[in-house]
């Protein structure tokens, strides 16, 4: 079983998958391939002069994977509460967790399939997203949402803090206490 599950591998998934994997929690990111950051070319992304989007979701997941984040490439189709957590079913096989983070930017399919509330949403062009708290939080305990689709803008440094912000309420809740990750620059 799994610590966090996380779906979606765009900004706001793979950063919550870096920050769960670094932290020691069991992960597994699961993405279809469909990130709408596939798209796009990115010059306002703090750190980064300029990138492609294909390039910085390649980047981001292999980030996750450095640190221990298995990655699944599959499409999730149906989420169900077990007893210790939840299974994920998706074409690519089953996959159990104790927390799921849904970061599937503009879907919102599977998360009003398993009975997550969605609302209204205020970006342009995002008509549906879902009804998180600020921390992440949704109407089903145990099930998150970051980035987009719980209704932070659509630019990739935003949906990216926002996984990372969601993941580490996601630890200080599996830890018992908050978590915080700093990491000290080594002098020689």
């Amino acid at each position: 079983m799994y610590d966090i599950a996380i779906i979606g591998a765009g900004p706001a998934g793979a950063s919550a998958a870096i920050f769960a994997a670094k932290a020691g929690k069991k992960t597994v990111l699961i993405d279809n391939d469909k990130s709408m950051t596939k798209r796009a070319w990115i010059e306002n992304h703090y750190g980064v002069a300029e990138i492609t989007g294909p390039d910085l979701i390649e980047t981001g997941k292999k980030q996750a994977a450095k640190f221990g984040a298995e990655l699944v490439a599959a499409q999730a189709t149906n989420i169900e509460k077990t007893e210790n957590g939840f299974r994920i079913q998706t074409d690519n096989g089953t996959f159990e967790a104790k927390h799921v983070i849904l970061a599937t930017g503009v879907a919102v399919d599977l998360a009003e399939k398993i009975g997550v509330k969605t609302k209204q949403g205020t970006e342009p062009r995002i008509k549906t997203i879902i009804d998180a708290d600020a921390n992440g939080r949704t109407n089903i305990e145990g099930i998150w949402a970051a980035g987009t689709v719980a209704g932070v803008s659509v630019h990739t440094i935003i949906t990216a803090g926002d996984g990372a912000k969601v993941a580490i309420n996601v630890i200080s809740e599996l830890n018992g206490e908050r978590y915080v990750d700093h990491d000290i620059l080594q002098t020689k």
